[in-house]
């Protein structure tokens, strides 16, 4: 199955440029979702890798600390062609630190290291900071600055990004083969799962772009906070105030992360969502035999703190945050046709 090719919200993209030519072109920080004590039995280090993936460096801090991995955890991967910034714990009771600095070589830096009471879990995180630079880029500069203005002020779709799905959709392919009866490691279950939700969730999100209400709240919405995972349901009306927190992004419109259980939404938006997932009948039953919960995720992205400038000649440098979940690629896509 090829992945398809979901609305953009403004436009599509209207200029061209290349990403990820040298590490530094793309830098990831994570913003914790708390503070770190300083006493416990979890080590906390923090680590800028280059080049590296997550799992090779959680691996690799537990032959250092001589724990089982299983001991070494982290809130969330990070890309592996990017220069990175993220925290790792490593259940240490009783034991001193080992001297993490030994650590440091060409492509992994320790830059602090402390304690806490608890694990770090997965999703521990307020969200990540990006900066990312664009290479060779061919446009008009006044239609870009019209488009980023755009979404600074309301935001993207929320795709889940393509890495999600494999190198040409392989991973929905996999999604399939694994419904139709093919075994498979709890790993790869777990990665083909994700994969078949998400193409579905984005499925719908596209519906929504293309009917201009993926950033309005609708009778029979599910509005999420965009501080938290609190959720209403939206059932007698809209009122000012409802209208007004979605205006200014402190609240989002919501689609299915598809599994078994009650559909959440209702009136025309639990129609919308049935229609786009009857679609794909195959993936849909799947995740129900597979015994996957449903969910909602937001469809709307809030870009935080979006700056943008022209570094030279033909580059273009884009700082921002995003919540925990959310993909700059879904950014990206809205503006660029990368080469």
């Amino acid at each position: 199955m090829q992945l398809e090719d979901w609305a953009c919200a403004y436009g599509g993209a209207q200029s061209q440029g290349l990403i990820r030519q040298v590490p530094d072109d793309f830098i990831v920080n994570e913003i914790p979702s708390f503070e770190v004590s300083g006493v416990g039995e979890h080590a906390f280090v923090l680590i800028e890798k280059c080049s590296e993936n997550t799992d090779y460096v959680a691996r690799l801090l537990a032959r250092f600390a001589g724990v089982r991995q299983r001991d070494v955890s982290y809130a969330g991967l990070k890309d592996r062609h990017a220069r990175t910034t993220q925290w790792f714990s490593i259940w240490l009771p009783g034991k001193p630190d080992p001297d993490w600095s030994e650590l440091n070589c060409a492509t992994i830096k320790v830059l602090q290291a402390t304690r806490h009471s608890k694990k770090l879990k997965r999703g521990s995180l307020a969200g990540n900071q990006f900066n990312i630079r664009i290479r060779d880029w061919v446009g008009d500069k006044a239609l870009l600055e019209e488009q980023l203005l755009k979404i600074k002020s309301g935001g993207v779709p929320n795709y889940f990004g393509e890495q999600r799905f494999g190198h040409h959709g392989a991973n929905i392919n996999k999604a399939l083969a694994l419904f139709a009866g093919k075994k498979v490691s709890r790993n790869q279950r777990s990665l083909y799962l994700s994969a078949a939700r998400s193409y579905l969730f984005n499925t719908i999100l596209s519906a929504r772009v293309m009917d201009k209400t993926w950033n309005h709240a609708l009778l029979g919405d599910i509005l999420m906070f965009d501080d938290s995972r609190s959720f209403f349901r939206v059932e007698e009306g809209l009122d000012a105030v409802t209208l007004a927190r979605v205006e200014v992004l402190t609240l989002h419109p919501t689609a299915a992360l598809w599994g078994k259980g009650e559909m959440q939404s209702a009136a025309g938006v639990a129609l919308l969502e049935q229609q786009q997932i009857e679609k794909f009948p195959d993936l849909a039953t799947g995740l129900k035999t597979f015994g996957v919960a449903q969910d909602r995720r937001v469809l709307r992205s809030h870009i935080k703190a979006l700056q943008w400038q022209f570094i030279g000649a033909g580059n273009l440098e884009i700082e921002f945050s995003l919540n925990a979940g959310c993909y700059a690629t879904s950014l990206l896509k809205e503006i660029i046709a990368l080469s």
